[in-house]
């Protein structure tokens, strides 16, 4: 079970473009619960709030992920990301990923040089690896900064039969990724039924993903792009990310009974 909930991270994180982030609130929050049919097997949370990093406006965003109940009693998972992105450009600066799932930890930093495209890796958990420069490519986007690109989008950028290509950083890799709009759905929530922009995102299989295309994503249909749901096949079985709360949204969500 190890990476499920950075699992769900990274598929509430993908896709591309915007420099409108102005649209996000500082303060806002989005909590989701992760569960297995009716057991809970954790929740994530996302958070944002405007700042400056080196002198420069951005927005820090954190996700928190951890398994709770009686999951937690037998595979504890503590995971924490943070990103500053650049207001101007829409890019990151600078990335952490620093998790622990059940005996495995990992805590890496990144700095990211849009200009040549590179990137400074560090090992925080391991410092005697001192800092590698790696190449990167141009736009490369972390795990968060990916998400709020989606948020910042607007509604003519996300219509059905949208594709969307990009890169995003993950730990010490970069991963292609591809998007397709494929339908608009009414989604059941514990709020209310919303309309949502139904999402897949094509991923590799193999020991997690049972297919290629094994994650569906739904966002709401209107200028939030509020991922309302996720719903992952994975090799050990069907788990789903719902919203749970939600704080300090720009846009009213249209939720109705």
């Amino acid at each position: 079970m190890r990476n499920i909930i950075s699992l769900f991270l990274i598929f509430f994180c993908m896709t591309v473009s915007g420099q409108r982030l102005d649209k996000i609130n500082s303060g806002e929050s989005l909590t989701y619960r992760i569960h297995y049919g009716l057991l809970t097997a954790g929740n994530a949370n996302l958070t944002a709030v405007k700042t400056t990093y080196k002198g420069q406006p951005h927005l820090y965003v954190k996700g928190t992920g951890k398994t709770t109940g009686a999951v937690r009693a037998f595979f504890r998972v503590d995971d924490l990301y943070e990103s500053f992105i650049n207001y101007e450009t829409g890019l990151p600066s600078f990335y952490v990923r620093n998790v622990k799932e059940g005996g495995y930890s990992q805590h890496l930093e990144t700095v990211f040089n849009h200009q040549n495209n590179t990137l400074i890796l560090t090992d925080k958990k391991t410092p005697a690896n001192g800092s590698k420069v790696l190449k990167s490519v141009k736009g490369v986007q972390d795990m968060l900064s990916a998400f709020y690109h989606l948020r910042a989008m607007e509604q003519s950028e996300l219509k059905v039969g949208t594709v969307k290509n990009m890169n995003i950083w993950i730990d010490d890799e970069m991963f292609p990724f591809q998007l397709r709009v494929v339908g608009v759905e009414t989604i059941n929530t514990k709020f209310g039924r919303i309309e949502c922009l139904k999402i897949i995102p094509l991923v590799q299989s193999g020991r997690v993903f049972k297919a290629k295309e094994g994650v569906t994503l739904w966002v709401t249909n209107d200028q939030n792009h509020v991922p309302v749901s996720v719903k992952a096949e994975l090799a050990v079985g069907s788990l789903k990310a719902d919203l749970d709360q939600y704080k300090n949204v720009r846009y009213p969500l249209a939720f109705r009974k």
